[in-house]
């Protein structure tokens, strides 16, 4: 369709909303994989501080062993999805064979995101203190003897 301008001529295709920006699924996946890949970077940093911290303390903290294997477990885990997600953004979901293996590796992923977040969970239940006692607030105004 041409439009017509002062008397000239212009050759101007009028396009739909879903022509000018149709969706790219593998662009959008692309983009989803490095999001969850950044916020695993987030959860994998928090987690080395907690392993520092208990490896620090060693067996004066009351759940030393514990908190040692669920935080290895954690960190282990949280590798495997890495390489899962390196294995996953490689992948176009515009071919068939490689949606198959996109889906089938997407459902892994979230099982295993699902029990690294029950493991942290349990990591913060039993906790990461400096101390046994509770927290008490200061009072700024009180003198010390």
């Amino acid at each position: 369709m041409a439009q017509v301008v002062a008397g000239h001529e212009t050759e101007q295709p009028v396009k739909n909303a879903w022509q000018m920006k149709a969706m790219d699924a593998n662009r959008y996946a692309t983009k989803k994989t490095i999001a969850q890949g950044m916020l695993d970077i987030a959860l994998l940093t928090a987690n080395a501080s907690q392993l520092k911290y208990i490896l620090q303390v060693g067996e004066q903290h009351q759940f030393y062993k514990l908190m040692l294997i669920l935080i290895s477990l954690s960190i282990v885990m949280q590798l495997l999805v890495g390489i899962l997600f390196v294995a996953i953004g490689g992948l176009n979901i515009n071919r068939q064979k490689d949606q198959t293996a996109a889906i089938i590796l997407n459902d892994i992923i979230l099982v295993v995101i699902f029990v690294i977040s029950v493991l942290n969970v349990i990591i913060s239940g039993f906790g990461i203190e400096y101390s046994s006692q509770p927290l008490r607030l200061l009072d700024p105004h009180a003198k010390t003897p």
